[in-house]
């Protein structure tokens, strides 16, 4: 059975910089295919970004281009987050997710990715 664990979540200014990872541990399948979501306050859990093919292929929601960068570890056991010019908008619990169960065209569906992190916190301060 698959885990996964965020962390580098954490309170930060407005312009400032964060680097998320996702620890992978337990796995028999390909992990190669994972993603991140998160839920601000009062909201759905949205998509943030995706990778397949051990980062060949990457994806992002509008709101993040420019600005975040998803990468897998070679050993495919750490999947990072790299965020730049954060915004108050960024402000959330932010999730890994892998085991997609779907095409890579569903991938920004949450109920697509069967595996989940607990989430780690990032606040971004005005």
């Amino acid at each position: 059975q698959v885990q996964l664990v965020e962390s580098g979540g954490g309170l930060v200014q407005a312009g400032d910089s964060l680097r998320l990872s996702c620890t992978v541990s337990g796995s028999t399948f390909d992990v190669s295919s994972m993603a991140w979501f998160r839920q601000a306050p009062g909201k759905d859990r949205d998509f943030v970004a995706a990778l397949r093919g051990g980062g060949a292929l990457t994806d992002y929601t509008d709101s993040v281009k420019g600005r975040f960068t998803v990468s897998i570890s070679n050993a495919k056991t750490v999947v990072y987050l790299q965020m730049e010019t954060l915004e108050p908008e960024d402000t959330a619990v932010y999730f890994c997710a892998t085991d997609r169960r779907g095409g890579w065209s569903q991938r920004r569906f949450e109920n697509v990715w069967n595996s989940w992190g607990q989430g780690t916190q990032v606040t971004v301060s005005s």
